[in-house]
């Protein structure tokens, strides 16, 4: 009897072990999800940041690094305790675990918040980026990302063209006569903007808000969708350990 209840405590371990090994290792893949989405967000995206007035879109972009960076080293870190079933690094992997579930949690749920509220900020922000900052000394960033969402999009001003006839860089000298920047052209060329006819340059309805709102919405449904993800399949699994021989 002792006997038999000896190999079933063997192949209890044995099972927990690779349990815990499969878990560790969607972990893994998982954390190299989290890192991939805030790069790629940061590095193909980033040109749109300048014209936002909060920090929460590249904000969550970074935590999601961190978070899965921090998943990758614990997958590490988890593969050789398991092997080794040494309770102190178990313990430790656990911990880390703790951790990393409660910074993707945080990352998820600020860009779930910003979502509600992108719209509002949008409307509020866009139009008077355009009015009063862009081609401004000093504005270098915002007049590069302007223009690159201008292009990227396909779109000219906040809500249509008419917007930038508010706009301080169209009134002044430097404009040279622009009615738009050259950047709502469909070819750009220098000084294209003065001739603001629809087969010059781009009337889209809703303007560049409704199609930066869409493409900003998409990417932080995408970014709190993978935080809050991987962060509750973790939570879930959180509660498996590894029994240790006596």
């Amino acid at each position: 009897m002792a006997h038999y209840k000896t190999e079933q405590d063997d192949w209890l371990i044995v099972y927990l072990k690779y349990l815990l090994f499969v878990f560790n290792f969607f972990f893994w893949v998982g954390g190299a999800a989290v890192l991939a989405v805030g790069i790629w967000t940061l590095v193909e995206k980033s040109g749109y940041l300048s014209v936002l007035a909060s920090s929460t879109f590249a904000a969550s972009a970074y935590i999601l690094i961190f978070a899965g960076a921090l998943v990758m080293v614990t997958g590490f870190l988890g593969f050789g305790a398991i092997l080794r079933e040494q309770k102190g690094c178990l313990s430790t992997y656990f911990c880390l675990l703790l951790v990393i579930f409660l910074v993707e949690l945080v990352a998820g749920v600020l860009a779930h918040v910003y979502y509600q509220r992108l719209s509002d900020e949008l409307k509020q922000h866009l139009n008077q980026t355009l009015a009063e900052n862009y081609g401004q000394p000093g504005a270098t960033q915002i007049t590069a990302s302007v223009d690159r969402l201008q292009q990227d999009f396909k779109c000219c001003g906040s809500n249509s063209s008419a917007d930038w006839q508010h706009s301080t860089y169209i009134l002044s000298r430097e404009a040279e006569g622009r009615r738009v920047p050259d950047s709502c052209c469909k070819t750009v060329v220098t000084r294209c903007g003065q001739r603001a006819h629809p087969s010059n340059i781009y009337k889209v309805e809703g303007g560049c808000l409704t199609k930066l709102e869409q493409f900003l919405a998409d990417h932080l449904l995408l970014m709190g969708a993978v935080g809050i993800g991987v962060a509750c399949l973790q939570a879930e699994s959180h509660g498996q350990y590894l029994p240790q021989r006596t």
